[in-house]
């Protein structure tokens, strides 16, 4: 039998890790993480092998039927779904292995595998779906994980307030894609939803569904991946999100669910292709985010925010390769993007374990005392800047020159971002590694070998995943998207463009936070209240505070207090009522005789009148 045939066991893998250690509870707390790893290597492995193979396979099953209606669930190989496998599970696998120090000391560390197991089954689900729909199901468990992963720590008030901004915010845009699926179903030839059936369709459709409605799916598609992959206005949960467990930081918001969103525009790209309207929208919004991200992150001092606005800064470089046409570029940043940003958010991890400390104010000096992480960080900023020779270079090129083929405007805005990644990079490794010691690091340690080891093969990975792609070796564009003549490189003139740009950057970070000749903090002392606007991500969350999040309290303070005094009020007049009349008819049935008898002539009387009145007035 073919690996390919068997991928469907790579989910259910951490799918039994996840069962064993709910069964168990605490018992097993030493084996924790034990069972999580094994897990997601099992499923590593596996992924691997299906990769190597190289075949693609498609295998589904009846569901539900209704009629002459048919829902089948099913997985699906390809190239595109096999790459995504083996980033996940791996990524996954070294971020087991690398909690196993972290959160040695925590008590709650199996539900922690737990949670991460679960996690992991979703997103591999997620990834080798055959159908959107079952993508759909698939993708609101990622979503339900996020939110426990992110509050792990509930006792934290701030845990407890990122995990529900995640979870209501990302509803948003899963609200969109909702809204795709229903109205795919309702057009599609026979209801079909699998993946291969919309390729077949949209695949230079002539009429098949009305252009407007091909943009109206694309465009809610799209918003379901604007909310996972914290693309600007949807993006204000993701920095929150830092205040889950640092390893959570690099599995979710590095390399899996943020990267949720460019991959489902992957598997439907052909729809994105059948509409320009809809292309055009994911290019500008994705360089957009690209920039407005990367001035926020030059303005933060949290080790973990700047990395977590770098990662919305990256994703828009993705959705505007996605834009400009450049599917396999914007896959080969994912892939490059998921090693570098996961080895960064893992050295961040060592830092704070070291020191209890993620401002950068309260830190210096630890290029000493934590001299591997150090250099790890080193790699993995080096990457994120786009410095030749490392990943991040071959990658980002391949998305610049993509848009300067489509828009030169966009290459413009690229080619910022690149200036600006590279400044605030170079800010944040010279500040913390550099400089005069600081009190945090008077206890710094290093990490040990089992936090150490992965951040390595991150490295590894960092400096060599780039050279599957370079203007010599050009077969990734064709191998993923399955047509050879679709190979893509990097134009020359953008690599020298884009390593120039790079090293200015770090130039600029050297001069000003090791050299000292440019003074860090004169920008933000000349003009204070743009600087503090910038730190405070444009006050974007002060936006919606007063625009959505005031005006439903008090709509729903006005449903509460009508609930109350006009529903209920109306229940308790009525109950009133009846008790009163009760207690009126009670006081009247007293065993008096002679009352009795006043009451029927009393009755009797009435009687009389009313009939005799009526025959008076007739």
């Amino acid at each position: 039998m073919a690996y390919s045939e068997a991928a469907w066991l790579v989910p259910l893998f951490p799918m039994a890790a996840f069962l064993v250690l709910l069964s168990f509870g605490r018992g097993m707390r030493s084996w924790a993480p034990i069972i999580g790893a094994i897990g997601t290597l099992c499923s590593l492995v596996l992924s691997i092998l299906v990769l190597l193979e190289g075949i693609e396979y498609q295998d589904r099953i009846d569901w539900i039927k209704m009629g002459g209606l048919t829902l089948s669930l099913g997985y699906e190989i390809t190239h595109l779904t096999s790459l995504m496998l083996v980033i996940v599970s791996l990524v996954s696998f070294l971020v087991c292995v690398y909690s196993a120090g972290y959160m040695k000391k925590d008590e709650r560390i199996t539900v922690f595998y737990s949670y991460i197991s679960l996690f992991v089954f979703s997103m591999l689900g997620l990834v080798i779906a055959d159908n959107i729909l079952l993508l759909y199901i698939c993708w609101e468990l990622v979503g339900v994980c996020s939110f426990l992963l992110v509050g792990f720590w509930y006792q934290k008030p701030e845990a407890k307030a990122a995990a529900k901004k995640a979870f209501i915010v990302t509803r948003i845009g899963d609200a969109g894609l909702l809204l795709a699926v229903i109205l795919l179903f309702w057009y599609m030839p026979n209801h079909a939803l699998d993946f291969a059936g919309i390729q077949n369709v949209f695949l230079g459709q002539s009429g098949v569904v009305d252009d407007g409605i091909v943009t109206l799916i694309a465009l809610l598609i799209f918003i379901g991946a604007v909310g996972k992959s914290g693309q600007f206005p949807l993006h204000v949960w993701l920095p929150d999100a830092m205040e889950g467990p640092t390893p959570i930081s690099a599995l979710i918001h590095a390399a899996t669910m943020v990267a949720a969103g460019v991959f489902l525009i992957c598997r439907t790209f052909v729809l994105f292709e059948a509409s320009s309207m809809a292309m055009d929208t994911v290019a500008y919004v994705g360089a957009f985010t690209a920039l407005f991200a990367a001035t926020i992150a030059l303005a933060q001092h949290d080790v973990k925010r700047i990395l977590a606005y770098s990662t919305i800064s990256q994703l828009g470089y993705m959705m505007l390769a996605l834009g400009v046409g450049s599917m396999s570029g914007a896959m080969f940043h994912l892939m490059t993007h998921a090693f570098f940003k996961a080895l960064l958010f893992l050295a961040a991890g060592s830092i704070i374990h070291a020191t209890a400390k993620q401002d950068i104010r309260e830190l210096g000096g630890l290029g000493k005392p934590m001299r591997i992480t150090a250099i790890l960080f080193g790699v993995g900023a080096l990457a994120l800047s786009g410095v030749p020779p490392f990943s991040g270079f071959w990658s980002k090129d391949a998305i610049l020159s993509a848009a300067l083929d489509h828009n030169p405007f966009l290459f413009g805005v690229g080619i910022v971002g690149a200036l600006l990644t590279a400044l605030y990079m170079s800010r944040l490794f010279f500040r913390v590694f550099a400089g005069k010691p600081a009190s945090a690091v008077d206890h710094a340690h290093e990490s040990p070998l089992v936090m150490v080891l992965p951040m390595a093969v991150l490295a590894v990975l960092a400096v060599g995943a780039g050279f599957i792609d370079t203007p010599w070796n050009e077969w990734f564009s064709g191998w993923l998207t399955g047509d050879d003549a679709a190979a893509e490189s990097a134009s020359p003139v953008v690599m020298i463009i884009s390593a120039a740009v790079s090293l200015l950057g770090i130039y600029i970070g050297w001069l000003a936070y090791v050299k000292r000749t440019i003074r860090p903090g004169a920008a933000a002392e000349a003009m204070p209240r743009v600087a503090r606007w910038v730190e405070q991500g444009y006050r974007i969350d002060d936006l919606y505070a007063a625009a959505i999040v005031r005006p439903y309290r008090m709509i729903s303070q006005g449903i509460r207090l009508f609930d109350r005094y006009v529903v209920d009020g109306v229940v308790r007049l009525t109950a009133a009522a009846a008790a009163g009349l009760g207690r009126t008819t009670a006081s009247l049935q007293n065993g008096q005789v002679q009352t009795y008898g006043l009451a029927a002539v009393i009755g009797l009387i009435i009687v009389v009148v009313v009939f005799a009145g009526r025959r008076f007035w007739s």
